[in-house]
């Protein structure tokens, strides 16, 4: 049975970008990214989680960290510019970018927001992050996620 693509995929497949595609079974999205990590046999470290939020301006921003890490919101918010950010409702995911909660990827979303990805993905050839729906991964460098979206790299999670 061939699985559906994802705006994601073919934004990537538009752009001419391979990628890496990995599956697992997300049930109803409760696992952890942790739990996703350890299932696709990943670096937790390795494996990014992308986060929504909203300025102080009303600008939203997408931040990219490791799936064990906490956003610090004063952290992000210096980063983007913004007295400060707080977290995207789950219930306006889907309207604000076209994902749901557990299935957000930074490629392909509605609209372009400002993706700010945590330094240490830097560390590894290639990352892993959603790939638009709940038990999809895409993994690609941070090189190539760069020739996607407009990308900044800075330290934005807790110490």
């Amino acid at each position: 049975m061939k699985k559906p693509k994802t705006n994601a995929m073919r934004r990537l497949e538009a752009l001419k970008i391979p990628y890496e595609e990995h599956t697992y079974d997300g049930g109803d999205g409760s696992i952890s990214g942790v739990e996703v990590a350890l299932t696709l046999g990943q670096n937790p470290e390795q494996v990014f989680k992308t986060l929504v939020t909203v300025g102080k301006s009303g600008e939203h921003y997408v931040f990219m960290i490791p799936v064990a890490e906490e956003l610090d919101l004063k952290k992000a918010a210096q980063a983007v510019g913004e007295k400060s950010v707080e977290m995207v409702r789950s219930k306006e995911l889907l309207s604000l970018t076209g994902y749901i909660h557990g299935g957000c990827s930074p490629i392909g979303m509605k609209k372009f927001f400002q993706t700010t990805v945590h330094e240490t993905a830097m560390i590894y050839d290639t990352i892993l992050f959603s790939g638009g729906r709940i038990g999809y991964q895409i993994e690609l460098s941070v090189e190539q996620l760069g020739k996607v979206i407009d990308l900044q790299l800075a330290d934005v999670v807790k110490a």
